[in-house]
């Protein structure tokens, strides 16, 4: 009887405490990433498969996975990626980890969602360089691809929405929950030095919040880039392109900061190297703050803890072609 009392007791007090850490988290402008919910397993096994595919680009070496690296946070870590026969790309590839937490997709957010996004550099001829056309002539050549995708989606002929819905249910397992960030606002006090806690208050107190907040710690709004001081880098029309508003020029997306240690270099151009160097800029051109060299130090050290789990899974074995899959032409 007495067992029983005290493991009812020890219960409940592990029950209070789990909801005291949960009313506390909410009560913050950031909120601790959740995992997946309602995932497809095979759409998401297909869409890993074209996630890696190179076989979905002109030249036969390029994938989703070439710009948004899942082993470098999702990204290329450099200013803006190449593309087909080396292009420059004009724009920092955005990382795809958490994306599916954005309000859109892309930078400029001509993407309503992952779906629409994942066909767009298949066929951009800076990109990939390929067409929707040539791509499902690819899969369907491929006698794995038509079973897998028969057995997803229960049709006979592929198509590229088939394709780009496979991409996005992947896309959407590709968040990072566990920061220690995460585990500080659950209830784990111990989590986060006493440096890395007062450069989240610095990050709180300076207005860095009124951006970059939400599970994603930003991509749920669009905002000027330059709003005390104009930004000198490149500057392309951003949601201008999109909205043909000349109100809307100079602004972006929101980047997300979760993973930011991972996912440099900063800003649209990728103009920034360095944390350091880009808490710089924006508390200059953002907030109209010269932050000192202990702040920034400091606020940088909140952002790495922001850091959380990383994707991990099996590289998926891509089906052969077969005799009648039309070649890569990488030099064409």
């Amino acid at each position: 009887m007495k067992h029983t009392i005290l493991s009812t007791a020890v219960a409940l007090v592990s029950g209070i405490a789990i909801q005291s850490a949960a009313l506390a988290a909410a009560d913050e402008p950031i909120q601790p990433i959740k995992p997946p919910a309602s995932i497809n397993i095979g759409m998401v096994e297909l869409g890993k498969k074209l996630y890696f595919d190179p076989r979905l680009s002109k030249s036969g070496i390029m994938s989703c996975n070439t710009c948004h690296n899942l082993s470098m946070g999702g990204t290329d870590n450099i200013p803006t990626s190449v593309g087909d026969k080396w292009q420059q790309g004009p724009i920092n590839a955005p990382t795809v980890l958490n994306s599916s937490l954005n309000l859109a997709q892309f930078w400029d957010g001509r993407a309503a969602d992952l779906k629409a996004q994942a066909g767009g550099p298949i066929a951009n001829p800076g990109e990939m360089a390929f067409t929707h056309t040539l791509a499902i002539n690819v899969l369907e050549s491929i006698p794995a691809y038509v079973r897998e995708f028969k057995l997803v989606f229960g049709k006979d002929k592929i198509d590229i929405d088939q394709v780009t819905t496979a991409i996005a249910e992947f896309e959407k397992t590709l968040v990072t929950p566990n920061s220690r960030f995460d585990q500080w606002l659950l209830g784990n006090k111990t989590a986060l030095t006493k440096d890395e806690q007062e450069g989240y208050k610095l990050f709180k107190d300076s207005g860095c919040v009124a951006c970059h907040n939400g599970e994603a710690v930003g991509g749920n709004s669009f905002q000027k880039m330059g709003v005390v001081a104009p930004y000198k880098g490149n500057m392309p029309d951003g949601r201008a392109a999109v909205t043909g508003k000349d109100e809307d020029r100079f602004n972006y997306k929101v980047p997300t900061l979760r993973n930011v240690e991972m996912t440099y270099p900063y800003f649209h151009d990728g103009a920034a190297n360095t944390l350091t160097e880009a808490v710089d800029v924006m508390g200059r051109l953002q907030l109209g703050k010269k932050f000192t060299k202990d702040e920034n130090a400091k606020i940088v050290a909140f952002l790495k803890t922001l850091t959380g789990d990383q994707p991990t899974f099996m590289l998926p074995i891509l089906p052969p072609s077969s005799d009648s899959t039309p070649r890569p032409t990488p030099f064409k």
